[in-house]
């Protein structure tokens, strides 16, 4: 993995190398020795200097305008989420390296959280579990404090068989953590764990590479738990107030729906 000291030109030369030259509009002749767009091609099309396009991969010019950051955006067909996490990037002001502490849900959110009465849990900026209530932990036994989610979808084949599209889960799973992770890719908790990942998983690596960024709001997401069975839940993800890079998430579905039956019989069941 990139040692995060370059954040701005790793981003856009991983997101050039996924772009063809059919899709920008180039005709596609001979052999190519790199995958993707030319950095003479992106310069082009973005209307800026091959040696000012240069530079910003490279690193040394950090501070590009923000037309120039729509007009690459542009170039390297990015989302709406991806386009806001690049000029996140290119406004991005250094930082002191702090000393990292720990994390701790704020005690009325953890009241709150043992009241809900649908799964509920509370991650960090890196994805750990900070706290979950107990229909959260019936939901996946892996949602406990002290587990960390994106660990567990690549490595725990438990995990990965509760989600049928564990390809397409994993991969959103990758793109939000880029996008809650942000400029800190040098924080010691998020090189922690993405090189454990790295190593352990040739998939992650893989994923972790594209650059994907993609918010993760409201996203409905199907599980086939083993005691009942498939079932369709909507995903909300809250900031908790005062304690910076927390989220709760709940997860609930549409009412009067057979998830819905599902989900009260799996409380059931935990109840007895």
């Amino acid at each position: 993995m990139s040692d995060g000291s370059n954040v701005l030109g790793d981003y856009v030369r991983a997101r050039r190398k996924l772009v063809t030259p059919e899709q920008a509009g180039f005709p596609s002749v001979g052999v190519r020795r790199v995958p993707g767009l030319r950095r003479e091609e992106v310069a082009m099309l973005a209307g800026i200097s091959v040696d000012y396009y240069l530079r910003l991969e490279q690193g040394r010019d950090r501070n590009p305008s923000a037309s120039v950051l729509e007009s690459l955006a542009r170039v390297l067909l990015l989302d709406d989420d991806a386009t806001a996490y690049l000029l996140r990037l290119g406004t991005a002001k250094p930082r002191r390296r702090r000393r990292p502490r720990k994390e701790s849900v704020p005690a009325g959110v953890a009241k709150l959280l043992r009241t809900l009465p649908l799964p509920a849990y509370v991650e960090g900026r890196c994805f750990d579990v900070l706290a979950a209530n107990a229909p959260a932990t019936a939901l996946s036994p892996r949602l406990v404090a002290g587990r960390n989610r994106l660990r567990d979808v690549f490595l725990d084949p438990a995990e990965q068989a509760l989600h049928p599209n564990w390809q397409d889960a994993a991969q959103g799973m990758v793109a939000g953590f880029r996008d809650s992770v942000g400029t800190d890719t040098d924080d010691p908790r998020c090189i922690e764990l993405v090189g454990e990942l790295c190593l352990e998983s040739p998939h992650f690596s893989t994923l972790w590479a594209r650059h994907d960024v993609k918010t993760c709001e409201g996203t409905p997401k199907y599980l086939d738990h083993p005691q009942v069975g498939g079932l369709w839940l909507n995903r909300e993800r809250l900031g908790v107030s005062g304690a910076a890079g927390q989220t709760l998430v709940v997860l609930h579905p549409d009412p009067g729906t057979d998830s819905a039956d599902k989900l009260a019989l799996l409380a059931s069941l935990t109840r007895t």
